[in-house]
């Protein structure tokens, strides 16, 4: 896939360029350059930072934007026609590899073309959302990382900072599979310690205020999966649970900054950082059908000190450590 030029007088100045600025020596001339297309569904902190992560590793690996590659970055706005839109000039420019964040981008992209390496990030299961044959042998142009979360241990995590819980509310969009994915663990993982819960979920972002209220009064604490739509509405998630002092334990560290109260989640921009090693070993010519999809690494805690404090929670002792800033 690496394209070169024969041309010896560009080739000795990339050279020097790439000594002098310390990166491993990339040959690719101005016009002739590695194109990157990347389909977000929508903005929300987790997905910025993850595709921040995707590009700071191609950069730490020689590959700079406006130099050794050309991307080309498009954001659906959470969209399916600007997915498709997207998608189509992805596939009409034939670029060489596609950054697909989140679920539905992925779909969109996969549906459009089977020749163009695809890598995906912030999707939580390929299988279920039938992008790859399986995890371990994707077998087509489709690889990357996955969001899976510690769904029990979040759950777990719900009773440590509210041990009197009976029942825990569960929000979430029921056409993101993601989504649906993490709320069946939950309810097993809810099930499991002797406790009930009550699910509500929408369909677009203009039924989460309602769906909030609705719920909010009928539970002890509530769990929010990594749910693109709710990532992006948890300010009007916290103008609800910050009247009610209803907990929200959530996916992710953004969505904890944003109104929820705790998280034990991925580092987005570090999942990112490992979809961009990725594409590193694509671009050098590696196909996607024998990359296994990466799980994340790690898990971090993160507590929301100021939406604890404003809600009347307590945090145990051995979490004070986790306490983040808000904003």
């Amino acid at each position: 896939m690496r394209k070169r030029t024969s041309t010896h007088v560009v080739l000795a100045l990339a050279v020097v360029i790439g000594v002098l600025a310390g990166f491993p020596q990339r040959f690719e001339a101005a016009g002739d350059r590695n194109s990157i297309g990347i389909i977000q569904y929508v903005e929300h902190q987790a997905l910025d930072a993850s595709r921040e992560g995707f590009l700071a590793a191609l950069a730490a690996n020689g590959y700079l934007d406006g130099e050794s590659i050309d991307v080309d970055y498009q954001n659906a706005q959470g969209d399916a026609s600007n997915l498709s839109t997207i998608s189509d000039r992805f596939v009409g420019r034939k670029v060489d590899l596609v950054l697909a964040i989140a679920t539905p981008a992925a779909q969109s992209i996969a549906s459009k073309t089977t020749e163009i390496p695809i890598l995906g990030t912030a999707i939580t299961d390929y299988v279920v959302a039938r992008l790859v044959d399986s995890n371990e042998h994707p077998g087509g142009n489709i690889s990357g990382t996955t969001d899976m979360n510690p769904v029990k241990e979040q759950i777990d995590l719900i009773v440590t900072l509210v041990p009197d819980v009976q029942t825990v509310g569960l929000l979430y969009t029921s056409s993101e599979d993601n989504s649906t994915l993490q709320a069946r663990l939950a309810k097993e993982a809810i099930l499991a310690l002797g406790l009930d819960y009550i699910e509500v979920t929408i369909s677009s972002s203009s039924e989460v205020q309602q769906a909030t209220q609705s719920i909010v009064r009928r539970v002890d604490a509530i769990y929010i999966p990594t749910d693109n739509i709710f990532a992006s509405a948890m300010p009007i998630v916290y103008g609800v649970v910050s009247q009610s002092k209803t907990p929200v334990i959530v996916g992710e560290t953004g969505m904890a900054r944003a109104g929820g109260v705790a998280t034990l989640g991925i580092n987005y921009y570090d999942l990112g950082y490992q979809t961009g090693e990725m594409a590193v070993r694509v671009l050098e010519g590696e196909s996607p059908a024998s990359m296994p999809i990466e799980g994340a690494k790690g898990f971090d805690y993160a507590i929301n000190g100021e939406m604890a404090k404003e809600i009347g929670l307590e945090i145990p002792a051995h979490l004070l450590d986790y306490v983040i800033d808000a904003n």
